[in-house]
C-alpha cells in the first residue's frame, strides 16, 4: 500500500489500527503524518483525543498508554510517533500492537530506516497493521513526479523550466514542492511556470545554469561551455561541481542509451533513455557529433574527474579549472 493510498482511505474514513510508515524518503511520511494531525479529527475533536510523541523523548509506556485510553466525545482518537527512529526499546510496543485498540490511530513515523524483516516484531506489524516503506524517486521518476505535483496544484510548466528546477533541486521532493509553492504565491493569478519565472523567483540563472552547460557540451560549443563555467567560478553557489559533475554524466549516460535504443522515433527514443520527448533532439545530436567512442570518453573522463574533483590525483586545483579542463577533453 502506498502513502496515496492511505490517505484516500482516510478521506473516505477507513481506517487501520496500526500504520507504520519508515524508509528513506521523508516526504511521504511527512504527508501522512500532516494529514493526520490536520484531517482525521475535527478541530474540536482533536483537543481531546490527538496525541503526539516524539521518539527522542517518549518512553514506550506512556505510547502503549495513550493508546489504550477511549477517545472522548468522538469515534476515535489518534496517537502520532513522530521521529520512531530515535526512541528506545520501541518493539516493546508489541504488547499494544499485538491487540490494539480499534477505536485508536496509532501512525508511527519511523524515518531515514527499515524494520528488519527477519523480526517477529516486523511481521506482527504487518499482520496487524499497514506497513509502508517509502523510497527515494529514481531520478527519470522526478519529472513525472513534479508534473504530477503541478497538476494537483492546477499549475503547468515549461519542458525547459521543469529541467532547470530538477536540474537546481535533484530529488529533494520536500524543496521542489516548497519552490513550486514560492512561484505559485508570486505568480498570482497566472498558472504557468516559465524559465524566466524561476529565474526570477527562485534565482537560477536561465542562460548560465548546469542545464545550458550540458546543452552547449552537447553541441561542442566550447566558448559558450566555458562562459558557463565562469559564471559558475564567479557564483560557487549557483552550480558545484559535485552537482555538475553527476549531471553531465547523466546526460552522457542517456545518449549512451541512444545507441542502444533499437529505433529512429524520437518518440521511442525518449521512453527508452527515459527523457522528456521535448529534449530528445538534444540527445540525438549528442550521438550524431560525438559518435560511440566519443561518448564512451566522455563518461571515462568524467569518472576520472569525479575522482579529482575530490582529491584523488589532483590537488589544490581549483573547481572551475577541472570544469574546463575536462571539457576542453571530452570536445577534442
Amino acid at each position: 500500500m502506498s502513502v496515496e493510498k492511505i490517505i484516500n482511505d482516510w478521506k473516505k474514513k477507513v481506517f487501520k489500527p496500526v500504520y507504520w510508515l519508515e524508509g528513506e524518503e521523508e516526504f511521504f511520511i511527512d504527508k501522512a503524518v500532516e494529514y493526520a494531525e490536520q484531517h482525521i479529527l475535527s478541530e474540536s475533536e482533536a483537543s481531546f483525543n490527538l496525541t503526539i510523541f516524539y521518539g527522542k523523548d517518549a518512553n514506550w509506556p506512556d505510547v502503549i498508554n495513550a493508546c489504550r485510553r477511549y477517545p472522548m466525545f468522538a469515534e476515535r482518537q489518534v496517537v502520532l510517533l513522530k521521529e520512531a527512529q530515535q526512541m528506545r526499546d520501541i518493539e516493546k510496543l508489541e504488547a499494544y500492537i499485538d491487540n490494539p485498540l480499534s477505536s485508536t490511530i496509532l501512525i508511527v513515523s519511523y524515518k531515514e530506516k527499515k524494520l528488519d524483516a527477519r523480526k517477529k516484531f516486523t511481521k506482527l506489524v504487518k499482520d496487524k497493521g499497514v506497513l509502508v516503506t517509502t523510497k527515494k524517486l529514481y531520478e527519470k521518476e522526478v519529472p513525472q513526479w513534479t508534473q504530477d505535483l503541478l497538476k494537483a496544484k492546477r499549475l503547468t510548466i515549461t519542458p525547459k523550466g521543469l529541467a532547470l528546477l530538477i536540474d537546481h533541486i535533484g530529488n529533494d521532493l520536500t524543496r521542489i514542492e516548497n519552490e513550486i509553492d514560492k512561484l505559485s504565491v508570486n505568480l498570482g493569478t497566472e498558472t504557468n511556470i516559465t524559465e524566466d519565472a524561476i529565474e526570477k523567483y527562485i534565482g537560477v540563472s536561465k542562460d548560465y545554469n548546469v542545464f545550458e552547460l550540458q546543452s552547449a557540451i552537447a553541441s561542442k560549443d566550447l566558448s559558450r561551455s566555458i562562459r558557463i563555467i565562469q559564471y559558475f567560478e564567479a557564483n560557487p553557489k549557483a552550480a558545484p561541481i559535485q552537482m555538475v559533475l553527476p549531471s553531465i554524466y547523466s546526460f552522457f549516460s542517456k545518449v549512451f542509451m541512444v545507441f542502444g535504443a533499437g529505433s529512429n522515433d524520437e518518440r521511442a527514443i525518449a521512453t527508452a533513455i527515459g527523457v522528456n520527448p521535448f529534449f530528445v533532439k538534444d540527445y540525438l545530436k549528442a550521438a550524431g557529433i560525438y559518435s560511440y567512442t566519443g561518448v564512451e570518453k566522455a563518461l571515462l573522463l568524467l569518472h576520472q574527474y569525479n575522482l579529482k574533483s575530490v582529491g584523488v590525483g589532483s590537488t589544490n586545483t581549483a573547481d572551475a579549472s577541472l570544469l574546463k579542463e575536462l571539457i576542453v577533453k571530452i570536445m577534442s
